[in-house]
C-alpha cells in the first residue's frame, strides 16, 4: 500500500488462532462488559437518584463512571464482534473513531481522578473551606474542564496521526486502534510531530500523578494528626478506594508502555492491554461500591426497585 489515501481498513490483531479460543475470548469480553455496565449504571443511578449523595465526591464519581462506560464501550464490542465472526477488519473511519473515544476517555478519566484527589484533599486538609473551593459551580467547572481538556487532547492526537501517510501495510499489533501501532505504519519523518505530541501528552500525565502523590502525601500526614482512631479510620476510608482506583489505572498504563522490549511478547502486550483498557473500568465501581457505606446503602437501595428521596 503506497499512502494512507488506499487504505479502507486496518487489520486488528487477532485474539486466537482457534475457534474454541476465539468463542472463549468472546464470553470473557461479554462478562467483564456486562460487569462493567451493570457497576457503573448501578453507580450512575444510585448518584442521580438518592439526593444524600448529590455532593462532590460522588458526582465526580458519577463521571468518573460515565468515562468508564464510555471506554469500555469503545473497544470491547469490536473485539467481540472480530472473536464471534473471526474477522479482524475495521473501517479506516472506525479506527479513526476508536482511536478518538480511547483517548478521549482515557484523558478524561486521568483529569477526574487528578481532580477527584483534590476533593479528598480539600475534605480532610482544608474541611472550613471546602464548602467554598468545592461549591456546586466549582465542580461543574472543574468537570467540564476534564471533559473538554480530554476532547482537545483526542481531537489533537486523532488528526494529526490520521494525517500521516501510511505506507508499511494496514495490520496492527493491538486489538484496538492505538497511536503507537498505527505510528509503525507510517512512512513519513513527519511522525515525529506526533511523537512530540505523545511526549507532551506523557509530560502531563505525569504532573497529574505528582499532583496526586504530593496530596496523599498530605492527606497522610493530616490523617496521621487526627486525635481518635475512629477520626483517623473514616478518613482513610474515604481515601482508599480512590487511592486503589489511581494504582490500577496508572499501573497498567505505566507498564503497558515503559515496559522493557526484552520482555515484550505479543500474548504478554495482549494481556497488558487488557489490564489497562478494559479490567479497570469493570473494577472501578466494585472497588468504590465495597469501602463506602453510603453507595451501598444507595444501589443495595436501587436494586430493591425504589429510588429513595431525601
Amino acid at each position: 500500500m503506497s499512502n494512507s489515501s488506499s487504505i479502507s481498513h486496518f487489520l486488528l490483531l487477532a485474539l486466537a488462532d482457534t475457534r474454541q479460543l476465539q468463542l472463549l475470548h468472546f464470553c470473557l469480553f461479554l462478562g467483564i462488559s456486562l460487569a462493567a455496565l451493570l457497576g457503573n449504571g448501578l453507580v450512575i443511578a444510585a448518584v442521580a437518584c438518592s439526593h444524600h449523595l448529590h455532593s462532590p465526591m460522588f458526582f465526580f464519581l458519577l463521571n468518573l463512571a460515565l468515562s468508564d462506560l464510555g471506554s469500555i464501550l469503545t473497544t470491547v464490542p469490536k473485539a467481540m464482534h472480530n472473536s464471534l465472526w473471526d474477522t479482524r477488519n475495521i473501517s479506516y473511519a472506525g479506527c479513526a473513531a476508536q482511536l478518538f473515544l480511547i483517548v478521549f476517555f482515557l484523558g478524561s478519566e486521568l483529569a477526574l481522578l487528578t481532580i477527584m484527589c483534590y476533593d479528598r484533599y480539600v475534605s480532610i486538609c482544608k474541611p472550613l473551606h471546602y464548602g467554598t473551593l468545592l461549591g456546586s459551580r466549582a465542580c461543574a467547572h472543574m468537570a467540564a474542564a476534564a471533559w473538554a481538556s480530554a476532547f482537545l487532547c483526542a481531537l489533537l492526537h486523532t488528526a494529526n496521526t490520521f494525517s500521516l501517510p501510511l505506507c508499511h501495510g494496514n495490520a496492527l499489533g493491538q486489538f484496538f486502534c492505538e497511536i503507537p501501532h498505527i505510528l509503525k505504519l507510517s512512512c513519513s519523518h513527519s511522525y515525529f510531530r506526533e511523537v512530540g505530541f505523545m511526549t507532551f501528552s506523557i509530560f502531563l500525565g505525569l504532573c497529574c500523578f505528582v499532583f496526586i502523590v504530593f496530596s496523599y502525601v498530605q492527606i497522610f500526614r493530616a490523617v496521621l494528626r487526627i486525635p481518635s482512631e475512629q477520626g483517623r479510620h473514616k478518613a482513610f476510608s474515604t481515601c482508599l478506594p480512590h487511592l486503589a482506583v489511581v494504582s490500577l489505572f496508572v499501573s497498567t498504563i505505566m507498564f503497558a508502555h515503559l515496559k522493557p522490549p526484552s520482555i515484550s511478547s505479543p500474548s504478554l502486550d495482549l494481556a497488558v492491554s487488557v489490564l489497562y483498557s478494559v479490567v479497570p473500568p469493570a473494577l472501578n465501581p466494585l472497588i468504590y461500591s465495597l469501602r463506602n457505606q453510603e453507595l451501598k446503602a444507595a444501589v443495595g437501595t436501587l436494586m430493591t426497585g425504589w429510588c429513595q428521596e431525601d
